[in-house]
């Protein structure tokens, strides 16, 4: 692996029109291991979903905690919820199913499982991708870029998260340019929380992320930032 720039200097903001709606988290790590997923791991994403599919089989999901609050905030930022679900609401639901977590490689594993206990959307993106502060704000007129497996995401009013290269995240769909392979070793996760969430849940899920990358997958934690 080549030179690894310091993450220290990751910066990451909320434009005003957002503060006290949206609070985010964020955490660099490096040095990621995707393979082997440890038997652990497995053993782990089994237990949880078990218990949650127990605890949840006969709750409709707007009783279950977190959903609602995470189905709130995306009204509150323009997008419909009943339409395009919070991906933390998404995974609950296909868990309480009885169909698991989707498996894509370790890192996103490890992040879907954090997602879909804490009930908060995340994204997860290739730091080697990502240039400068983040910042997250509201798309502008023509605002877009190709997702991840799908055609081009128009961002015009919706929240997005932007470096010095333009949007490339957003709590509905991510972009293939930052999007996150089986070769990739430095990550950047960005927990999107409603404000009212913020103190009681958004550190507390950024330590249980950064356990989980660093048991499961070697990583090495190197920033950790949370704006509001």
């Amino acid at each position: 692996m080549g030179m690894e720039a310091p993450a220290p200097d990751l910066g990451l903001a909320v434009e005003d029109s957002l503060r006290g709606v949206l609070a985010l988290g964020l955490l660099a790590a490096e040095s990621v291991r995707m393979e082997p997923v440890p038997r652990e791991f497995d053993e782990e994403c089994a237990q949880v979903c078990a218990r949650l599919e127990g605890e949840h089989a006969d709750r409709p999901p707007v009783g279950i905690p977190g959903v609602a609050e995470a189905r709130a905030l995306f009204h509150r930022l323009g997008v419909d919820p009943t339409k395009t679900r919070p991906s933390s609401e998404a995974l609950l639901r296909r868990v309480v199913q009885g169909k698991g977590l989707p498996r894509v490689n370790l890192a996103v594993d490890v992040c879907n499982l954090c997602s879909l206990e804490h009930q908060l959307p995340l994204g997860l993106y290739d730091r080697e991708n990502v240039r400068g502060t983040v910042r997250a704000r509201a798309g502008r007129e023509g605002e877009g870029y190709p997702g991840i497996r799908k055609q081009r995401v128009n961002l015009a009013g919706r929240l997005l998260l932007a470096d010095d290269d333009g949007p490339f995240g957003a709590p509905t769909s991510d972009s293939e340019r930052t999007s996150v392979t089986a070769t990739t070793t430095r990550l950047l996760v960005v927990v999107f929380c409603p404000a009212e969430r913020a103190d009681g849940h958004l550190s507390i899920m950024l330590e249980h992320i950064a356990g989980r990358l660093t048991r499961h997958a070697a990583a090495r934690v190197v920033a950790v930032r949370v704006a509001q």
